[in-house]
């Protein structure tokens, strides 16, 4: 069976639903193609810096979230061997475009608020790209259970194993010999922290505890993994008790938080990233193909914009493609070839806006991942003594970016 569509975007993450649902805002179809038999969840939760505010807000979205989420105060890191104090840096302060805001923002609320806003039948769930094939100005997809699609526009959303990523040249994302474990904990009641995201360092190790709401908490722990540790990803219970010795000279209130913790809310992964100078040089596009997301710029978790970062890509696709198609009031109107062309600087015109950021989000978030998780002498003593308040501001710094409006002004 074989089906043509104008616009096909392969991955319902956050950079898929976003592309899709900016498109959808400015009058333009497109299909979404989900793996999964519904929307992924992975991961819990993440922060939303003021950057990704910024995005949410263009397509509509942000005040919805705001209501369910805590705005974050302050961050207070803790270094945990030098017996330094713990320093304070307050959130709420001006920036470049205004007054930084940061969240910690539920993936799976983020989701399903993306997709209730697109119209039914966008996204198709159970639907997995296997091959790529090019047939004159179309591109082939081969799904899992035989079905063809057929398609002028291909935007490949789907994350660090990206088959689309894969199609225009990039490699597979490096390891970076570090791994993560996060949780998410109810309390079903309040959960009595205030809404300050709580970093503790040292030893090689990094943990955080950021609520989401008076009632929920998301927590990550990430060390320096070995090749046996490898073996803990898929059992839960021993995650937790791993992370809880690694972890004993935390403050109680702290540690209850992962004692706390559904074992079903427990997960790990190893930490993976591209290497900058490939996002730099490599084919962000070709032709009427692109990529967005971690298909696009897998990071490290460390300054906390990999999610952030594609909202900001769905905004900026969204936009470029929408300048490349309004001279015509459909896409039916011409030849393929004149709308292959069209498509083809828009996307040229997203990997040029994209390009720089990029390299300079996934170089910042492995240096400050170095440096933090550090057990060298030296670098741990200068991090606790002088580096702390100066990679707070680095964050700020990174969240300090407008990624602009759906249309241009």
């Amino acid at each position: 069976m074989e089906s043509v569509e104008d616009i096909v975007i392969v991955g319902a993450g956050i950079a898929g639903l976003t592309t899709s649902l900016g498109l959808y805002r400015l009058g333009i179809r497109s299909m979404v193609l989900e793996s999964s038999e519904s929307l992924r969840v992975t991961g819990f939760a993440f922060t939303v810096w003021t950057n990704a505010w910024k995005a949410l807000d263009a397509v509509g979205i942000g005040n919805s979230l705001r209501q369910q989420h805590q705005q974050l105060r302050s961050i207070v890191a803790t270094p945990t061997i030098s017996g330094k104090p713990s320093s304070e840096r307050s959130l709420k302060v001006q920036g470049k475009y205004g007054e930084h805001e940061m969240r910690c923002v539920r993936r799976k609320l983020l989701l399903e608020t993306l997709a209730k806003e697109l119209p039914s039948g966008t996204i198709r769930y159970s639907s997995q790209v296997v091959s790529i094939e090019e047939s004159g100005h179309f591109k082939l997809l081969h799904l899992a259970d035989g079905t063809i699609l057929k398609t002028k526009v291909l935007i490949g959303c789907d994350g660090v194993n990206s088959i689309v990523a894969k199609w225009l040249g990039f490699k597979n994302p490096a390891f970076v010999g570090r791994s993560a474990i996060r949780g998410y904990s109810d309390f079903k009641g309040s959960h009595g922290f205030e809404p300050n995201f709580l970093q503790f360092f040292g030893k090689g190790l990094r943990s955080g505890f950021i609520p989401c709401d008076d009632q929920t908490i998301y927590w990550f722990f990430t060390w320096t993994s070995s090749s046996q540790d490898k073996e803990l990803e898929d059992h839960s219970a021993e995650l937790k008790q791993f992370v809880l010795g690694k972890l004993h000279d935390l403050p109680a209130q702290v540690k209850a938080v992962i004692e706390k913790t559904p074992l079903d809310s427990i997960i790990s992964s190893r930490l993976q990233y591209r290497q900058p100078q490939e996002v730099l040089w490599g084919n962000i596009s070709r032709g009427s193909v692109c990529v967005a997301g971690d298909a696009l710029h897998p990071m490290t978790p460390d300054i906390g914009q990999g999610g952030c970062a594609a909202l900001e890509d769905g905004i900026v696709l969204a936009r470029c493609i929408n300048e490349a198609l309004k001279t015509k009031q459909g896409v039916g109107e011409e030849d393929e070839e004149g709308f292959n062309k069209r498509v083809e600087m828009g996307l040229k015109r997203y990997a040029k806006e994209r390009r720089w950021r990029c390299f300079e989000l996934i170089s910042i978030a492995y240096l400050v991942g170095s440096i933090q998780q550090s057990d060298g002498k030296i670098l741990n003593f200068l991090r606790d003594k002088i580096l702390a308040s100066f990679l707070v501001g680095l964050l700020l710094k990174k969240a300090d970016f407008d990624c602009g409006n759906l249309t241009s002004t």
